[in-house]
């Protein structure tokens, strides 16, 4: 397993938090997503044989947030 750490930019509430994680455990290979509201970054451990971290990028834009720097 590996792990990485993504800015996301636009969240703001529970709900943000909430909408994230569940588009980034839906994807095959997530095994944990927990947003930081305050620190605006989610932390992932995934299986990197299965999913990649530009398809958890897209993921999260889709979900209608940014990825930043």
């Amino acid at each position: 397993m590996e792990k990485t750490l993504l800015k996301v930019g636009g969240m703001s509430c529970g709900h943000c938090k909430a909408s994230v994680e569940k588009a980034l455990k839906a994807l095959p290979g997530v095994v944990e997503a927990l947003v930081n509201l305050e620190a605006q970054e989610v932390a992932v451990e995934f299986d990197s044989t299965k999913v990649s971290v530009e398809e958890m990028k897209k993921a999260i834009t889709e979900d209608g947030y940014e990825i930043l720097a």
